[in-house]
């Protein structure tokens, strides 16, 4: 008992020192977030305490992002990208998940395995084809250019269809008997008991909208239709770089994302490691 104590509590003091070293770089930019360009040099060089715990702390930063930069409206349209993909890829997705676990047709293998590949693919691979697909649809600056890209996802499909496949063949067979259609059968046996896997493909469908860079870039040259990560990379001038107001935007997107997160972490390791590899 004491050995497996001593064991304990060497594993929750490497845990500790592994999470400091973890947060650090954001306690640094939240704190340099907080301070001027001057005062965030002042306490690197040399380095102060300081530059973890602003003396004098001013939302400067944060007020010109907002008020004289038009930060919201960037935020803004990553938040409307981003639920209308969850949205539509959570429907999309389940769906064919849905297929592939139940259904047996002609080509069923060859276009999961096309699946799975197109999440195996670089974005830079298909970005130029995208493009010309999606610029003679002329949707080229609206947000359809943002969002229907990013609709189907072979990571959340694979999900979807691993853990359909594990619901007993039972449940399909008592709902028909009963009279109920393919899609009672999906909307309310299969949807209802898959809460982990929606989840767990509402995040990765979120996370991946939310961090596109290089796409939005391309395909909505509208300041109006600009996401919070392309918004960043204007900050970045040429001749002057205003870190604190760099600082500031950085921490404005990465806590989004770890506020929605952290309360659904539990159900994403169980939709992940619930969808585990059969069949």
């Amino acid at each position: 008992m004491v050995e497996k104590r001593e064991h304990r509590v060497v594993l929750y003091v490497v845990l500790v020192i592994l999470s400091i070293l973890a947060l650090t770089p954001m306690i640094w930019a939240i704190s340099s977030s907080l301070q001027s360009d001057v005062q965030i040099f002042e306490n690197l060089m040399p380095f102060s305490w300081k530059a973890f715990i602003p003396i004098n702390p001013t939302l400067s930063a944060y007020r010109t992002l907002f008020i004289e930069k038009g930060f919201g409206r960037a935020l803004l349209n990553s938040f409307i990208v981003s639920i209308a993909t969850v949205v539509a890829g959570v429907l999309v997705n389940s769906m064919c998940g849905f297929a592939f676990a139940v259904f047996e047709f002609k080509g069923k293998k060859v276009l999961f395995f096309l699946a799975l590949v197109s999440f195996m693919i670089p974005f830079e691979a298909i970005a130029i084809p995208l493009y010309q697909v999606v610029n003679r649809l002329n949707l080229i600056d609206t947000y359809w250019a943002l969002i229907l890209p990013a609709i189907s996802n072979g990571l959340a499909i694979f999900l979807f269809r691993q853990f359909f496949m594990d619901i007993p063949k039972d449940y399909i067979d008592a709902g028909r008997i009963d009279g109920a259609s393919w899609w009672t059968v999906f909307a309310k046996i299969y949807v209802p008991l898959a809460k982990p896997v929606v989840i767990s493909a509402a995040l990765i469908l979120f996370l991946f909208q939310w961090e596109a860079f290089l796409w939005p870039l391309i395909a909505a040259r509208d300041s109006n239709l600009q996401v919070i990560q392309v918004a960043i990379a204007g900050l970045n001038q040429e001749n002057l770089m205003m870190w604190s107001q760099m600082f500031a935007a950085s921490v404005v997107a990465v806590i989004i994302p770890v506020v929605l997160i952290l309360p659904l972490q539990q159900y994403y390791v169980q939709g992940v490691t619930g969808a585990g590899i059969k069949g």
